[in-house]
């Protein structure tokens, strides 16, 4: 399979806090600074078989309301173009709680063969299995 070019969309997001009276930053300003983190990762830090064409910030913050917390979430996406050296590589960069959306740019047809799809699934559950711990260890220690 030749390489993969690739747009994707991460909304970063950030809580809100109770105490805003004390000078506190608000949604908005935490989730710009966490994008503005983020993506200075992004940019730093090579990715084996990733290469990173284009970073789009431009797209505006935005908030919800979550029911469940009773707290405002703002969320600041960023577009990030790239081309993978594999579809392995791909899932591995896409696996993030982050991730909203993908558009495959090139190739137009993508054909896989039986060990591909077999590496693509193993990998698939890998990334699966790291996340989910992530998940237990967030949740162990937010209690």
């Amino acid at each position: 399979m030749s390489r993969l070019k690739m747009r994707v969309r991460f909304d970063f997001m950030a809580r809100g806090k109770a105490n805003r009276f004390f000078g506190g930053k608000t949604e908005e300003e935490q989730a710009e600074e966490l994008r503005q983190h983020k993506v200075s990762l992004i940019r730093n830090v090579p990715l084996q078989g990733i290469v990173i064409d284009e970073i789009d910030m431009s797209h505006e913050i935005y908030s919800i309301y979550d029911d469940i917390s009773g707290k405002s979430l703002a969320f600041a996406p960023v577009s990030i173009s790239l081309t993978a050296a594999s579809m392995e590589d791909a899932i591995k960069f896409t696996m993030k709680e982050e991730f909203r959306t993908v558009e495959i740019l090139e190739p137009e047809d993508i054909k896989l063969s039986k060990t591909e799809i077999e590496r693509l699934m193993y990998r698939m559950c890998e990334e699966l299995l790291e996340y989910k711990e992530y998940l237990e260890k967030k949740v162990n220690n937010w209690k």
